[in-house]
């Protein structure tokens, strides 16, 4: 997912910020969910709490270490989240991530809450949680963000919409590196806003948010994406992420070339100059102009925004 040096090592840094999210909210779900328990449901146990204890939990962004489970002294507390020893196929973090999206109602968060606790509670309880979440999903939305950011970074996530669907939605994560380098997920927005205006409304949440200020906007190509950044921040540069680009090319050429391909273009963007890289575009070209002329040419024409980080230092570059 990284759209510069290292693809491995910043797709690790996404995940992982994908990782503590989901974390974070679980556990508060699961907060939630025994303060009902105890209440609501079992009104006999409301003295009963017994701090957490510590498991881990697979997702698709890699395996959640030391999550933090409540429970009850008389142990008759089991969160609906997962069984004790069930490992998940990704559906509860994919839940997650869509009801912090920018836009989701109370209804529909609140029947994501119902499918993913069970049906063993009453409305009530449901309802209690629902409300907690809610109000941590608006705090989260709404929390004040830094005047300045070295870089504003766009990438698409698919996720399943119902346990049962195959087809997925996209949900564009966007990731804000700090001055001194702090990488924060600033918000999730539902995909298919294939305009500049819908592009503009998107960062323009972030400008009121307070995030007036960005050196470089990091993303792929989207239709209108590139207009209505420049709209909303027309002094940043704009790099073209190199990691889709990459993927693209790939998959234009033939099966036999590909980690011959991809070896030498990262060669190109993984130069300490620009000037280093033009060059090795040229050894790029006179090798396989002839066998894969458009993707050859179309690398030529994108280049510049493609290599806009090497102005940067590297401490920033995402």
């Amino acid at each position: 997912m990284s759209c510069s040096i290292s693809n491995s090592d910043l797709t690790n840094q996404l995940e992982n910020l994908l990782r503590n999210f989901v974390k974070e909210k679980l556990e508060l779900i699961m907060r939630e969910e025994l303060t009902n328990f105890l209440q609501v449901e079992h009104p006999d146990l409301s003295d009963s709490r017994n701090g957490y204890y510590q498991r881990s939990l697979d997702t698709r962004y890699g395996k959640i270490e030391n999550l933090s489970v409540p429970r009850d002294r008389e142990g008759a507390f089991q969160t609906g989240l997962f069984a004790s020893y069930q490992r998940r196929d990704g559906w509860l973090e994919e839940a997650i991530i869509k009801m912090y999206q920018s836009g989701m109602s109370t209804r529909e968060v609140g029947k994501f809450i119902e499918r993913m606790v069970g049906s063993s509670y009453s409305p009530a309880t449901i309802s209690n949680i629902t409300d907690a979440t809610v109000e941590d999903i608006e705090k989260w939305q709404k929390r004040p963000l830094a005047k300045r950011y070295s870089v504003l970074y766009l990438d698409g996530l698919y996720i399943r919409l119902r346990r049962d669907t195959v087809g997925k939605e996209v949900i564009y994560l966007v990731l804000g590196v700090t001055e001194d380098g702090y990488r924060d997920i600033l918000g999730f927005y539902v995909g298919g806003q294939e305009s500049a205006s819908g592009w503009r409304e998107l960062l323009l949440d972030l400008y009121k948010r307070g995030l007036q200020e960005v050196l470089l906007g990091v993303f792929d190509g989207l239709a209108g994406l590139e207009e209505a950044f420049l709209d909303v921040y027309p002094k940043a540069d704009v790099q073209r992420c190199v990691v889709h680009k990459v993927r693209n090319t790939l998959n234009k050429v033939r099966k036999n070339d590909q980690y011959e391909v991809a070896e030498d273009l990262k060669v190109i963007y993984g130069s300490s100059t620009q000037e280093a890289a033009l060059t090795q575009f040229q050894v790029f070209q006179e090798k396989w102009a002839k066998k894969y002329p458009r993707e050859v040419a179309s690398w030529g024409q994108d280049l510049p925004a493609l290599l806009t980080f090497l102005s940067y230092p590297s401490a920033i570059a995402v």
